[in-house]
């Protein structure tokens, strides 16, 4: 299995290196491994959907559940 690093899966996903360890230390991440300080991800990994944007999505649901009209 080829690995990218995190600093290069941070540029892929236009996010910093801090939330790829996030993301890899809650293990969002299937088959990243830690080596010493450094996380390697799957290359061809999907970005993980950030929590705090699936928040926002789920409360817009609730305030317009059929959509507009």
């Amino acid at each position: 299995m080829e690995y990218m690093t995190s600093a290069e899966c941070a540029e892929k996903w236009n996010v910093s290196q801090r939330w790829v360890a996030i993301y890899c230390k809650e293990g969002r991440i299937e088959g990243a491994v830690q080596k010493g300080r450094m996380w390697f991800i799957p290359v061809g990994t999907e970005k993980p959907i950030d929590p705090r944007k699936a928040r926002k999505l789920e409360q817009n649901k609730v305030i317009n559940p059929g959509g507009c009209r």
